[in-house]
């Protein structure tokens, strides 16, 4: 645990270059965690600090808007446009311009923080890596500093790592390829619902976004800015403008507190819940000085719009599996997206391919590809500037099918003014049906990502697909909206009930230890979870809320 003690704020000794000793009688930090390897200086916890106590009552006032909208939509009300801001969506203003090192960014790898993958993703050839300290890394303490010194090391261009060895042989050795074949580095911090346990301001926990965010500026933003590398980041699960401008206020804060030029400090903001869907323009007016683009963070847009809309029996969606980027909901929000940014200036960033090789099965493998491909030609045609991939060899592919399209470095030139998407649009209910194999999927996903996120992994391939928070929370909402809806059943006849939820666990728990899939000591624990969360009478808001309680 690290605490920071109730002292006044005139007490924090400036900032500075280097790191500083609190004189004996200003017990600001006592520190009982090992490994931090520099980090926790008294500077950048003083930095940390001054972030907490800034911003910590406006992120919970935004908290409770949050429960509060969703009040009135669990009540009968919809999304929808907001009137307030009817002026900013008719403006004809422009983000500021986008740096020479963003410029171009067709293909993006993302990932977790740690020391392989982050050598791996930035030699990868993609253009970008997105270093990911949240929906991908699930945040013991261990991995949080891991990630942070790896980041650290990679920037100075010294990280390395040595693989496990085998019969007393040595391990693979990674290493940095020279700095301009890197991928332009940019961070994911945590989203603003997220606590961090381990640091304690004034007797509180602090922001997960803001501590992710805070440390790595203090300890890496003057070297890239000298790089004229930003820093940049991905800024994840905003519900609204206003949670953009306390983004907005963060940086700026930061910007001053280490010397930075202000707009120094850049952002690309995923639209991956429904209400930050109605808010594009106002997302991207509040962060005009420093916003790039907006990505479609699909996954997590799918499990917001089930999540939004928990109360809607009328827009209940199919299985996962057939809530695909042609779905009507889905490609108006895309499109939206794409005519919203170009119109503005900014990027419109595609979305994730999940699949990953599927080895020893020639057949299967080609047909993931074939599916990626499809959905990067989709979304190049349909004027995306870029997308993402969760694999290094998928970017050859996502590469070729931009490379069909795009003649240059992006498409701002795409403004897409035959778009005209409607708030119908973007709610639109979705056809389909619910298989068996489909529900079973959904719980063996929870189950299985769930024990590995307890056991430390945010990140676990199952069945050819890259699973993370966002997909799992897809499979959970799923089950606790298909099974609290009534009425509801497979395409076979058989009802959607929750004998038939425990039927499809009664044989999990072996099945899965027999194939010892990465958390299996954790089995049980994800299984009472996933008990809890789907039998709640309320849909909880994240499962990594309270799977999080249960992290040492």
């Amino acid at each position: 645990m690290v605490a920071v003690q109730q002292i006044a704020a005139s007490q924090i000794p400036p900032m500075s270059a280097q790191p500083q000793t609190f004189a004996p009688d200003l017990p600001l930090v006592t520190a009982e965690a090992n490994g931090q390897d520099g980090l926790l200086t008294t500077d950048a916890l003083a930095l940390l600090a001054g972030l907490h106590r800034k911003f910590e009552p406006v992120r919970r006032r935004l908290l409770d808007d949050r429960r509060q909208r969703q009040a009135r939509y669990d009540a009968g009300a919809l999304p929808g446009f907001r009137a307030d801001t009817a002026t900013i969506r008719a403006g004809g203003w422009k983000v500021a311009p986008i740096p020479t090192a963003l410029r171009r960014r067709q293909v993006e790898i993302t990932g977790p923080v740690d020391p392989k993958m982050v050598i791996n993703a930035l030699n990868s050839g993609a253009d970008c890596y997105m270093a990911d300290f949240e929906d991908s890394t699930s945040p013991t303490w261990a991995n949080l500093v891991e990630g942070q010194i790896a980041l650290r090391e990679a920037i100075a261009g010294t990280l390395e790592f040595t693989g496990p060895g085998q019969d007393g042989q040595a391990g693979k050795r990674y290493a940095l390829r020279p700095e301009q074949e890197r991928a332009v580095l940019i961070v994911r911090p945590r989203g603003w619902h997220l606590d961090e346990k381990h640091v304690l301001v004034d007797g509180e926990a602090m922001s997960g976004a803001l501590f992710d965010f805070g440390l790595f500026c203090f300890h890496n933003a003057h070297a890239l800015a000298a790089k004229d590398r930003g820093p940049y980041f991905y800024l994840p699960k905003l519900q609204s403008m206003e949670e953009a401008a306390l983004w907005d206020q963060a940086m700026s804060y930061v910007e001053t507190e280490l010397g930075l030029p202000h707009g120094q400090l850049k952002a690309t903001v995923l639209i991956e819940t429904l209400p930050a869907a109605f808010e594009m323009d106002e997302i991207l007016h509040a962060l005009r000085e420093r916003i790039v683009g907006l990505n479609c963070g699909r996954w997590d847009y799918i499990f917001s719009y089930i999540k939004t809309l928990r109360g809607h029996r009328d827009r209940a969606l199919p299985e996962r599996g057939q809530v695909t980027m042609t779905q009507p909901f889905l490609k108006a929000y895309s499109e939206l997206l794409i005519r919203t940014c170009h119109r503005r200036g900014a990027f419109a960033m595609g979305g994730m391919a999940a699949q990953i090789p599927i080895a020893n099965d020639a057949e299967a493998n080609t047909r993931a590809l074939e599916r990626v491909t499809a959905d990067k030609l989709r979304e190049a045609r349909a004027g995306h500037d870029g997308t993402w991939v969760a694999h290094p060899a998928l970017i050859p592919i996502a590469r070729e099918a931009f490379a069909t399209v795009v003649h240059g470095d992006n498409q701002l030139d795409v403004l897409r003014e035959d778009v005209d998407v409607s708030a119908a649009d973007l709610l639109r209910p979705s056809l389909g049906t619910i298989t068996r194999a489909g529900f079973d999927g959904n719980v063996e996903v929870c189950v299985r990502y769930l024990a590995a996120w307890l056991a430390g992994n945010g990140c676990v391939p199952i069945h050819g697909l890259m699973e993370d928070a966002a997909t799992a929370e897809i499979a959970r909402t799923q089950l606790w909206q298909w099974l609290h809806h009534g009425a509801l059943h497979l395409d076979d006849g058989t009802p959607l009930d929750f004998a038939l939820l425990e039927r499809a666990l009664i044989g999990l728990p072996s099945r899965l230890r027999a194939a010892a899939i990465p958390g299996i000591d954790r089995i049980d624990a994800a299984i009472a979870l996933l008990v809890e969360l789907t039998h709640a009478d309320a849909l909880a808001d994240f499962l990594t809320l309270p799977a999080y309680a249960q992290l040492p």
